[in-house]
C-alpha cells in the first residue's frame, strides 16, 4: 500500500485532524535497517511511532524547513530521532546500547527516571544571517513527575506546554505499518479568547467539542489504527461528527521515505576532519567507509578518492588549455 496523509476538519467546531498510514516507505526503513544490526521490537516500534508522529506534526504547521523529533535519556535507547521535510520526506534512526526487555516501554527504553527529555526543533531551510533553529524541550513526565510510558503522552504533553493546544494523539506501529491520528482543538475567534479569558462561552464550547471528539478518538484500538483503510477508520470513529475531510495526499505530494544523505556530503565532513586523519584510516583500512544513519547507505572513498577530496580546484574557462 502507498503511505497517504488525511486532514479533516470538523465542521461548525474548532478542532481538526490529520491521519496517516506509512506503509511501503516504513517497511522500507525496516528492510534497509534489517541489513545491518537491525532494532528490538519495541525501538522499532518507538521508531515507527516517531515516524508517524513527526509526519502528523510537520503537516499540521506551515512551515519551510525540517522537523526534527527527539527522545533521549541514559536508558538503553540513548537518543531517538524523526527528521520531517516540509515535503513530508522523512527518516529516522536511533542509537542503542544495552539490552531492551521484550515488553519495555517508553519509560524504560530510555529511564525516564534518570531525566530523559524530548525535544522539537523547527530547523529553517533558509536560514537568514544569524538565524537559529526553534526549539522546545520537555521532559518525559507528567506535571506531577510520574514517568509517562507512551510517546503520544509524551508529545500531548508537548504541545499542552509549549504550545498552550489541546491535543489528542493516538500512535502505533509494527512490521508493516506506522500511523497516527492527531486531533487538535484551535483557538476560537472572538473577544474572549483574544482578550485570552478562558471562561467565555466560546472557550467553554470548544473544550466541551474537543474533549468529545478527543474521547472518541482514544476508542481507537492499535488493531483498528494499523488494519482499517481511512475511509472505514474515519467513518468508524465520528460517524456522528459533521466531517470535513479533504483530498488525500499520496506520493510526491504525500509522506515518503527519503534520506538527504549524498557523497558530496560525506566528502565534506571527512574534509573537515583533516587530510593527516583520513590519510590514517586509508593507510589502515584501504578505504574510508561512512555508513549513513539514516538510510543505512555506505559511502567508500579509496585512496585515490581522497586525493581528489583535499586536492584544490582550479577553475578554468572553456577553451583556454594551452596549446603548447
Amino acid at each position: 500500500m502507498v503511505s497517504e496523509l488525511h486532514k479533516f476538519l470538523f465542521e461548525g467546531l474548532p478542532v481538526r485532524g490529520v491521519l496517516v498510514r506509512l506503509d511501503a516507505d516504513w517497511q522500507e526503513v525496516l528492510r534497509r535497517r534489517a541489513e545491518g544490526a537491525g532494532w528490538p521490537a519495541p525501538v522499532q516500534a518507538l521508531m515507527g511511532e516517531m515516524a508517524a508522529a513527526g509526519v502528523l506534526l510537520q503537516s499540521n504547521i506551515s512551515f519551510n524547513g525540517a522537523l526534527v523529533l527527539q527522545v533521549y535519556g541514559d536508558g538503553p535507547v540513548k537518543l531517538a530521532v524523526a527528521e520531517v521535510r516540509s515535503d513530508l520526506g522523512f527518516r529516522v534512526t536511533a542509537k542503542v546500547d544495552g539490552e531492551v526487555a521484550e515488553d519495555a516501554a517508553l519509560d524504560a527504553l530510555l529511564n525516564v527516571q534518570g531525566g530523559g527529555r524530548c525535544a522539537i526543533t523547527l530547523d529553517p531551510k533558509d536560514k537568514t544571517a544569524g538565524q537559529q533553529p526553534y526549539q522546545g524541550v520537555v521532559p518525559l513526565s507528567g506535571p506531577d513527575g510520574e514517568p509517562l510510558r507512551r510517546l503520544a503522552e509524551v508529545l500531548e504533553h508537548y504541545m499542552r506546554q509549549s504550545e498552550q493546544l489541546d491535543t489528542r494523539l493516538v500512535l502505533a506501529a509494527d512490521g508493516r505499518c506506522a500511523a497516527g491520528l492527531l486531533i487538535q482543538r484551535l483557538p476560537v475567534e472572538g473577544v474572549g479568547n483574544l482578550a485570552g479569558r478562558e471562561d467565555a462561552p466560546e472557550a467553554d464550547e470548544s473544550h466541551e467539542a474537543f474533549h468529545r471528539i478527543a474521547m472518541l478518538a482514544a476508542t481507537l484500538s492499535t488493531e483498528e489504527l494499523l488494519g482499517l483503510d481511512a475511509d472505514t477508520l474515519l467513518r468508524r470513529l465520528f460517524w456522528e461528527e459533521p466531517l470535513r475531510r479533504f483530498e488525500p495526499q499520496r506520493g510526491e505530494s504525500g509522506p515518503r521515505f527519503a534520506c538527504t544523505c549524498s557523497r558530496q556530503r560525506v566528502g565534506q565532513m571527512l574534509v573537515s576532519l583533516g587530510r593527516s586523519e583520513v590519510d590514517e584510516v586509508v593507510e589502515e583500512q584501504g578505504r574510508v567507509e561512512v555508513g549513513c544513519e539514516f538510510c543505512g547507505l555506505r559511502y567508500h572513498f579509496d585512496a585515490v578518492d581522497v586525493g581528489e577530496l583535499f586536492t584544490p580546484r582550479i577553475d578554468q574557462a572553456p577553451g583556454s588549455a594551452s596549446l603548447n
